[in-house]
């Protein structure tokens, strides 16, 4: 039997609505009736929306004729009695295996796991449909939290992570030997145009962050003292180049008569001639060390240049010195708090960077 049928513009648009609520409370089975009737009013065949949808044409039918009955009412599914049908322990390992394998693995065109890709995960693998939410109080049962991914380099050197994780306590022992900082550089850009982040927001509405789309920044130069928390950093509009950089090493050195331990990454400007000739003539003052390449993870700086960025995330800049002057007060604030650095930075000598090794081990080895 072939059918044709025809819905009004604003059958069209509540059913619209609907199938985007479906969407985001995760109800699988709704989003993908709405979807039928949508293509069915269309123009579409039976045969070829089934095939489609992977519906049986008798299940099709069958919606059909509901909605055509009872219209929007039909669009309701009661939820089933009791609690949810539990997952063996043999299913839930298998769960891990496939989660930790990742949803291309799992033959989905995606790299990201959500909620309602799992339910469709769950209904695939095991036979069972669980609610979305349910999906996800069952995720943190397994000991699963929404996260924001991260990005590690392609051309990490496995080996020099490796060594550096088994040296840097010597280089821990070797500052207190000197009575030296450990400091840890880096440098971070701040954009006028702004940065986005997750936030709270209602339902179904994205946050929307004005920008004036003006792409100047503010650099600043950065160290932090893994024994203490003292920060100290230094702002400017130019690019990052060797020579500023020595200027911002220079007025480290400034603050104080004690010996310096540099921890550094690889970057152009760390490793340039002008700068290897600067820090040679400064040897009696400043040793630098360098961190294995692609290594943003293993220098707590980051921590500082996350807190700061915490504060212009989602934030509109009508002027460059509004970005400034916010940039400026959370870094204050950090440099008259070294208890709040370390708060960020984690306990002094903990796993933030490696292998945990108490300060008193340290201690009593220098």
């Amino acid at each position: 039997m072939s059918i044709r049928i025809h819905f009004t513009t604003p059958t069209v648009k509540e059913l619209q609505a609907r199938l985007r609520c479906a969407f985001a409370a995760g109800d699988r089975r709704l989003a993908t009736r709405i979807s039928c009737l949508l293509h069915l009013g269309q123009g579409q065949p039976v045969a070829t929306v089934a095939a489609t949808l992977g519906v049986a044409e008798s299940t099709l039918y069958t919606w059909l004729h509901a909605f055509l009955e009872r219209g929007l009412a039909s669009l309701v599914y009661r939820r089933s009695p009791g609690r949810p049908a539990k997952l063996t322990g043999t299913q839930k390992d298998r769960l891990r295996a496939l989660l930790a394998a990742g949803p291309e693995a799992a033959g989905y065109a995606t790299g990201a796991w959500a909620a309602p890709l799992i339910q469709h995960l769950i209904e695939r693998e095991f036979g069972v449909v669980f609610n979305v939410h349910y999906v996800t109080e069952l995720l943190h049962n397994l000991g699963y939290s929404y996260q924001k991914a991260r990005f590690v380099s392609d051309h990490l050197d496995e080996a020099g992570r490796t060594r550096w994780l088994a040296e840097w306590a010597a280089i821990a022992v070797a500052a207190l030997a000197r009575g030296a900082r450990l400091l840890f550089g880096d440098e971070a850009s701040f954009a006028q145009w702004g940065s986005l982040g997750y936030t709270w927001a209602p339902r179904g509405q994205q946050p929307l962050v004005k920008t004036t789309g003006r792409r100047k920044g503010y650099k600043v130069w950065g160290v932090v003292d893994w024994f203490s928390g003292w920060v100290f950093t230094k702002g400017h509009t130019g690019r990052f180049t060797a020579a500023s950089y020595c200027a911002f090493l220079a007025e480290v050195l400034a603050q104080s008569d004690q010996p310096v331990i540099l921890v550094q990454d690889g970057a152009r400007y760390h490793t340039a001639q002008e700068t290897q000739a600067w820090l040679a003539a400064h040897a009696d003052r400043i040793t630098a060390v360098q961190l294995p390449t692609y290594s943003p993870d293993y220098n707590p700086i980051e921590h500082v240049w996350r807190y700061v960025k915490e504060g212009t995330h989602c934030a509109y800049f009508a002027t460059f010195e509004a970005l400034v002057a916010r940039v400026e007060e959370r870094l204050g604030h950090l440099r008259t708090s070294a208890d709040r650095v370390q708060e960020l930075l984690g306990t002094p000598l903990d796993d933030c960077i490696g292998q945990p090794v108490p300060i008193a081990a340290l201690l009593q080895a220098a």
